[in-house]
């Protein structure tokens, strides 16, 4: 899978974010065998150097870091977060969230346009979250971008890929396009959904940080995406409405 200039075997990538310490949440990283972790920003004390740390066990992961723009809710906010981020992360990779609605997280499609368009422009590599509408990713696409993420389901909901149809009708409108589904996978089964649409991977955080075994649902998602790219890969058999038989009915034995 090759995102911008970097090219990974793994087609998970994952948050940091909300695990019930920084060393489960490295082992998760770990188990998880993701080779891409999303981090926020987040202000630090120059004296106390607070989220040192933190930031150590990140680096020993030797995974690839993707800055996020989390709890943005204005492009001037979105632009100057990832100007930041590329300051403290020393990166010009940043995934890019522009939160329109506060209850359901959507993005702000139109600050998201004119956020990206900014940042790319700027010399940044945007992989912005994004609804599942193909006009919106067409101008992410014209904007600079080249991966959309758009959302399975409201952020940390865990219901999974509420509108399949957007999502296969995205992924046949931009063959070409690595696309990243992010935001709303709850469970290892949905990942395997979203591969099996022919997505070029996963971004989740809330299903594996808050599950009651963080390190072993790591594992069960790493499982699941690649069982679900094989799936995908292997061109599964079309849906019928009817049954058709496994056995050949031609020479079966005819009894009076």
């Amino acid at each position: 899978m090759q995102l911008y200039d970097k090219t990974f075997e793994s087609r998970l990538l994952l948050g940091t974010a909300l695990y019930p310490s920084p060393a489960i949440m490295a082992e998760a990283a770990r188990a998880s065998r993701a080779e891409i972790l999303t981090v926020s920003l987040r202000r630090e004390s120059a004296a106390q150097r607070t989220g040192q740390d933190f930031w150590a066990l990140i680096r020993e992961t030797g995974a690839t870091v993707l800055p996020n723009t989390a709890g943005c809710h204005s492009v001037k906010e979105a632009v100057t977060t990832a100007q930041m981020a590329r300051e403290v992360f020393n990166t010009s990779w940043i995934k890019l969230e522009v939160i329109g609605e506060a209850d359901t997280l959507q993005p702000d499609v139109f600050g998201l346009v004119e956020a990206a368009r900014i940042l790319s422009e700027d010399g940044f590599a945007v992989f912005p979250y994004t609804t599942d509408d193909l006009v919106v990713a067409e101008r992410l696409v014209e904007a600079g971008c080249r991966v959309l993420m758009p959302w399975g389901a409201p952020i940390g909901s865990g219901r999974g890929l509420n509108n399949p149809y957007a999502l296969r009708t995205m992924r046949a409108h931009f063959p070409d396009v690595p696309l990243i589904v992010d935001a709303g996978i709850g469970l290892p089964s949905h990942a395997a959904a979203a591969m099996e649409l022919g997505y070029d991977a996963v971004l989740l955080n809330t299903a594996v940080a808050k599950a009651g075994d963080p390190v072993r649902m790591a594992q069960a998602f790493a499982k699941a995406i690649e069982a679900g790219r094989a799936a995908y890969e292997a061109d599964p058999m079309e849906m019928r409405d009817m049954a058709a038989p496994s056995t050949p009915v031609l020479g079966k034995a005819f009894l009076a």
